[in-house]
This record gives C-alpha cells, structure tokens and sequence, in this order.
C-alpha cells in the first residue's frame, strides 16, 4: 500500500508540474496576441519591446527553478530522504515535539538553499537589468535571514503545538488545532502591519498635506473614517508600487508605497484606495478568513482521520510512525483537489476585485482609477495579453482590459 501512495504521490507532483509548464508556455505563445483596445498606446513600441523582453527573461528563469524543483522533489520522493530525515531528527533527541520542529527547521533550511540562488539571481540580475531594483545586497541578505527565521519560528510553533494536542487528544486533536489555528489567522490579520512589516520596512504616519486631507475627505465620503494611515518605504526594496488595507477593529490602517507618490496624481492615488475600501466595505477580509478557517477545519479533520496509518509515512521512506511524514503526505494527497479548487478560489477573487472597482466607480473614482492602474501596469511592464486559460486557472484579479471594460460598462 505504501508503494501504491508513493505512486500516487509521484504521479500528483508530476501532473503539478505538467500543468504549470503548459499555462507558461501557453502565456509565452500568447505574448504577440493583439493588445486589448482598451490598452492601445499604454507602451511605446520601444516600451513595449522592453516589457515583452522582462516577461521572457522571467519566464525562462522561472522554468529552470521550476526543473530544478521538480528534479530535486523527485530523488528525495524516491530515495526516501525524507524518511531519513525523521530517523535522524528522532535520533537526536527524545522530545517528539522536538523532532518534529528540528525536522521542519532543516526542511526549510533546505527549501531555502534552493530557492535562493534564483531569488538573488531575479533581484540582482532581472530587476535590476530592468530597472525596478532598489535592494541592496546587505538588505537582501538582512532580508533573507529575518524572513526565515520569522517563517520558521512561527511555522515551528504551530506545527510544535498541533502534534503536542495530537499527542494529548488523539485523534479528536483536530477541534483544538481548528482553534488554535482560527485564532492565529485572526490575530496574524489584525497585527500583520504592526508585528511583521516593521521587521523589513519602515512605516511612517502620512504627514499632513494634500494627499492626506484627499484621503480623508474620500474616506468621509464612503462612510468611514481612519486614523491610521501609513507611507511604507517601499523605495527601498524595488520601484514597483502598491497600497493596502490591513487589520481590522481597532487596528485597521492604510499603507500607501512611498513610490505611488512618485507615479500617480493624488486623485489617483485616492481611487486606488477607493477601490481597497471597497473590499473593507464588502468584508472581504472577513469572508477570506471564514474561508481560510473552514478550509483548515476540513483538512484536520481528514488528516485526523489517517494519520494514525502507518502508510502514510512509509510511502516517504519512514520506518516508524511519524506525525510529520504523515503531514507532507497527507498535503502531497490533497494536490489534485488543490488543482480543482484553485481557479474556484481565483474566480471568488477576481468577483471581489469587480465589486471593488465597482465601488470606486460608484463613487465617481472610474476613470481616474483607470488611469491609476494603466499607470501601475505600464511601470511595472505588466503582460498586456495573458492567455485565458491561464487567466481562469491562476489569476486572482481580472486583466487589466477586463476590469477598465466593467469600470466603464458595469459588466461586473
């Protein structure tokens, strides 16, 4: 049974890597397809050059790590390392907590090493051949460094304090963990823009002036009234732009990139935020992490379901039974109705983000939102054309021709 699930297994992380190699290659054949009406003119013949010359470059890269993922995927599926792995972890202390957090810091160290070279390679090479980089090499390793050790840390102590409910509730261990980890998406939500961005960028309150008294003359105008709203320095990473909403109750603010200012008119800038309102005003925040919690429910109740089966860790090379080989199984398993549920969720977001627009437009923020996201896309030398298939499969928000189309026909 162990051999068929490594089949399995085997067969689900090929079929991964199968699709998202024929929707980029469908995209790249798609590159020359005409430009929508809508965007004529957006790129200079010249700009236009450039942009599909950065969409090429960044799809060979992505293509090598792709390979290179799915290479290094296939000798540790099939040599059972990660069998060996948790021989090694239990080999070195007694703490079943322990083991299973030394397995997963070593697990991502691994990850990490990998997918670094093509990180430095993209930054320092790509963006900066192109224009958007602004790291600098010391920021980028401070950078690297801090985003494992936060990601690790919290990943660790989820993870340490889920085996410790199995290991006290048994297979009923799944109602704790719900809770546990319902009340860490609410508060990771809430403490997101105060905890975690100060660790990689400096937020500062917008001081007051034009921009200011616009946003909170919008602001008053939608129903609403924020106190806190933030410039980040998102300078001091790349030249991309870009502005949020983040947390909620008491802890809601807006944070704006230092580099919209440098791109849009205050106008534009305000129906940018208008459109962000309109997921604060619709509950998209809400809705997302109901959805978020209740996929998590679903899924520890089936993995408690199995994760007492011995051939769930055999099938990676383990010899005893293992709470986190049964895991990474477990989620190996899932990835077909990940397949099927991805452009499910994709066509929710790309719905919230034509009720956003929407709402800006209702406001009397169309056009000068569209001017706003022409600007945003012509900057950031955003593909024009993407294929549809790729569209309905993995794009969280409607082409840019999509939405300027409903902004201005209200076919949202």
């Amino acid at each position: 049974m162990a051999q068929t699930l490594l089949g399995l297994i085997i067969a689900f992380v090929t079929l991964e890597f199968i699709i998202s190699s024929v929707l980029s290659w469908l995209n790249t054949r798609w590159m020359t397809h005409p430009v929508p009406p809508e965007l004529e003119g957006l790129y200079n013949e010249e700009k236009y050059r450039r942009q599909q010359d950065y969409m090429r470059t960044n799809k060979r890269v992505s293509l090598i790590a792709r390979c290179v993922s799915f290479s290094l995927t296939m000798v540790i599926l099939l040599c059972g390392l990660l069998g060996w792995l948790d021989n090694l972890c239990k080999s070195w202390t007694q703490v079943p907590v322990l083991q299973v957090v030394l397995f997963l810091l070593i697990y991502n160290l691994f990850n990490t090493a990998i997918a670094l070279p093509f990180s430095y390679y993209s930054t320092f090479v790509i963006e900066e051949r192109f224009g958007f980089n602004r790291t600098t090499h010391k920021t980028f390793w401070l950078d690297t460094i801090k985003s494992f050790v936060v990601s690790t840390a919290i990943s660790a102590a989820l993870l340490g304090v889920v085996y410790w409910l199995y290991l006290t509730f048994g297979q009923q261990f799944w109602i704790w963990a719900t809770l546990v980890m319902a009340l860490f998406i609410v508060f990771f939500s809430m403490f997101y823009s105060n905890l975690i961005v100060p660790l990689f960028n400096k937020q500062t309150p917008l001081p007051e002036g034009e921009l200011r008294d616009a946003i909170t003359a919008a602001l008053e105008d939608f129903g609403s009234r924020f106190k806190d709203i933030y410039i980040i320095d998102g300078s001091k990473h790349s030249t991309k732009a870009n502005a949020y909403f983040t947390g909620f109750g008491p802890k809601k603010r807006i944070v704006l990139y230092d580099t919209l200012q440098d791109q849009m008119t205050n106008d534009e800038i305000v129906a940018v935020l208008a459109h962000e309102f309109g997921h604060y005003k619709h509950h998209d925040t809400f809705k997302n992490m109901f959805i978020s919690i209740a996929m998590v429910a679903i899924n520890l109740f089936v993995f408690s379901l199995l994760v007492s089966n011995p051939d769930l860790p055999a099938a990676l090379g383990g010899t005893a039974p293992s709470f986190i080989l049964a895991m990474i199984a477990f989620s190996l398993l899932l990835s077909p109705i990940d397949i099927l549920l991805n452009p499910a969720s994709n066509a929710i977001s790309r719905r919230n983000e034509y009720h956003a627009d929407a709402f800006a437009a209702q406001h009397g923020h169309g056009e000068t939102l569209i001017s706003g996201l022409k600007k945003l896309a012509s900057h950031g030398l955003s593909n024009l054309t993407p294929h549809p298939l790729v569209v309905w499969f993995s794009y969280s928000h409607p082409t840019l021709a999509q939405r300027i189309r409903a902004i201005r026909h209200g076919n949202n």
